[in-house]
């Protein structure tokens, strides 16, 4: 069975730090391009980054460049978003997933080109 479990969320104060995983079982991560993206209460989802198979190429939203920092060990079939510097807009459920083609700069941060979802973590970032 193919799937996709995000972890590493939780309550962390403006200017803190979390690191997201976003771990694959029943299925070889190594071979896509896997995005992250967030839903906030009443507004749409949002392509935060992503990133190709191999790793070289990556892309971010305005919002999060410079804060957030998307990795991945295909060794460990698992992709990581670093968060620091966190603001409470940040706040939202994380999801990844993987994409139906390959990377492009083009649209890996549209949701539409991608196919397997995750269930999501939650980051609230409070005082």
């Amino acid at each position: 069975q193919l799937q996709l479990v995000e972890s590493g969320g939780g309550l962390v104060q403006p200017g803190g730090s979390l690191r997201l995983s976003c771990a694959a079982s029943g299925f070889t991560l190594g071979y896509y391009a896997i995005g992250w993206f967030r839903q906030a209460p009443g507004k749409e989802r949002e392509g935060v980054s992503c990133i190709s198979s191999s790793g070289i190429s990556t892309m971010y939203a305005d919002s999060v460049k410079e804060r957030f920092t998307i990795s991945r060990d295909n060794a460990k079939n698992t992709v990581y978003l670093q968060m620091n510097s966190l603001k409470p807009e940040d706040r939202a459920v994380y999801y990844c997933a993987t994409i139906r083609t390959s990377y492009s700069s083009s649209y890996c941060r549209l949701d539409g080109a991608y196919n397997y979802w995750g269930q999501g973590t939650q980051v609230t970032v409070s005082s």
